[in-house]
């Protein structure tokens, strides 16, 4: 990666992040089915909850506009909007992880948020989940019109 030589190394490592997350997001692209999504989870469960958490059935819905991801626990079921494909790895990763954790402790008390300490990403993750709800909520101006 190319960088001027008049950044600062703050602007720097800005520029760094910003381009990581930029080829992350395209690596995501490549759409996961909902069978390889299912693989997902359980390398996420193996690798971060011990393998406790066991989903019956792991899928992309298109119903969720205003949650990123839900699990109902009496039926082992996590859906994923399709909002987040297209995200990077780590986000998606993320909310699947959010949603097993789910199974083993349903509520966002002490317990669940400790469950999700393991995972390098999380504050990184939400942090990006947060700024795209935030995006989503400036006003939008219109497209620039051609001459």
């Amino acid at each position: 990666m190319l960088i001027p030589a008049r950044m600062s190394e703050a602007e720097e490592q800005r520029w760094v992040t910003v381009m990581l997350d930029k080829l992350a997001a395209q690596e995501s692209k490549r759409l996961l089915g909902d069978a390889e999504l299912a693989e997902r989870a359980d390398r996420l469960s193996a690798q971060y909850l011990g393998g406790r958490a066991r989903p019956a059935s792991v899928r992309w819905v298109t119903n969720q506009n205003t949650r990123w991801g839900s699990c109902t626990p009496a039926e082992g079921s996590i859906r994923l909007s399709h909002r987040l494909q297209g995200m990077p790895e780590y986000v998606v990763d993320y909310v699947l992880l959010h949603e097993l954790a789910h199974l083993l402790v349903p509520g966002h008390g002490p317990r669940f948020w400790r469950l999700l300490e393991a995972y390098p990403r999380t504050e990184r993750a939400r942090g990006y989940l947060e700024g795209v709800v935030a995006a989503d909520r400036l006003p939008h101006l219109p497209a620039p019109r051609g001459e």
